[in-house]
């Protein structure tokens, strides 16, 4: 008769801890599978909002380089046709010296070749300053055109982009601003906000937008469809243009262009402003403020002109206490004349 084997207690134990080896790796090969799917979809979330974040700044980019691009095609044939004439007159100058030179003898032909030296010399030194840039410029005093100044070296638009502006009297907006710019054909800083206080260029959040013939298109361009959210008053935007840009050794002008006003007190906006655009010790205020009205609300019947008659009623009180002048249009759609 065979004798039974003995199993030892050791044997045992090891492949009790076998099985619980291969027990705890499968264990964690159902949970690994079972969470896969939902790290692969927030994965797969996070990447699509990267990628739409990034198409945007690169459409952004792409656009501020179309406009550096013609920028700088622009300062180049500005450049090459400065030096041309920077040629021309140091030409003429050498030829007049050389004339003035030969006649000394001539007491009356050198008297009429000083004359025009000096003019040459005049003409060149007028060249040179330009060239050198506005701190060689001789400041001219305040002027106004149409009893609006436009001695700022700074100005900021804050536009009223609510829907019965968008609808009804975008383009004479339009009009308005190209005729602004016009009227201040150099500064040295452009804003546009809304009456919000939302920035029409994000790249320029904060800062001012460099006062270049490109850049006045790109606002141009960019105003013809920029209709972000208004509640159609101005006090956010004129409040936040105050504050985010005021310095004591620039001159800024705020136009507020708009068609009604719908906050609940006039004289609440008033005392706001006056708050923060607060006087100086010579009782100027820190900046000034204008305003064109839009007539687009006197369209309407009697009972909904309100609104219309209080921005007016607002703006004209602003702008009196802020060194500024308030303008209403005539008519919201065609006619170019301004109208008090």
């Amino acid at each position: 008769m065979r004798k039974r084997r003995t199993v030892e207690a050791s044997s045992l134990s090891f492949l009790d801890c076998i099985c619980c080896g291969f027990g705890a790796i499968i264990l964690l090969l159902v949970l690994t599978k079972t969470a896969e799917p939902m790290i692969i979809e927030e994965n797969t979330r996070e990447l699509d909002g990267l990628v739409t974040l990034l198409r945007e700044q690169l459409n952004e980019i792409r656009g501020e380089t179309n406009v550096l691009n013609r920028e700088l095609i622009s300062r180049k044939d500005q450049l090459s046709d400065v030096k041309a004439r920077l040629a021309r007159l140091q030409g003429d100058l050498s030829f007049i010296k050389g004339q003035f030179e030969a006649s000394r003898e001539d007491s009356e032909v050198a008297s009429k070749l000083s004359q025009r030296l000096s003019r040459a010399q005049q003409s060149l030194s007028e060249e040179m300053k330009r060239l050198l840039g506005e701190n060689y410029r001789r400041k001219e005093s305040d002027s106004t055109i149409g009893g609006v100044p436009v001695d700022s070296e700074y100005i900021i638009f804050v536009i009223d982009t609510s829907g019965s502006m968008f609808n009804y009297s975008w383009d004479m907006l339009l009009t308005k601003v190209e005729e602004t710019l016009q009227v201040h054909p150099s500064v040295k800083g452009i804003q546009v906000m809304n009456d919000m206080g939302d920035f029409m260029f994000s790249r320029y959040t904060n800062r001012w937008i460099p006062d270049t013939p490109a850049r006045r298109e790109a606002i141009i361009q960019r105003l013809k469809t920029w209709t972000p959210f208004s509640n159609s008053s101005p006090v956010e935007g004129i409040t936040a243009a105050i504050r985010t840009f005021y310095a004591p050794d620039k001159k800024i002008s705020i136009y507020v262009m708009g068609d009604e006003f719908t906050g609940s007190s006039i004289a609440d906006v008033v005392r706001t402003v006056d708050r923060i655009n607060r006087e100086d010790e010579n009782g100027n205020r820190l900046v000034r403020i204008h305003a064109v009205g839009f007539p687009v609300q006197f369209a309407n019947a009697p009972r909904f002109q309100t609104t219309g008659t209080r921005f007016a009623t607002l703006m004209r009180i602003l702008c009196y206490k802020n060194g500024g002048t308030f303008v209403g249009l005539q008519n919201y759609k065609d006619d170019n004349r301004y109208g008090l």
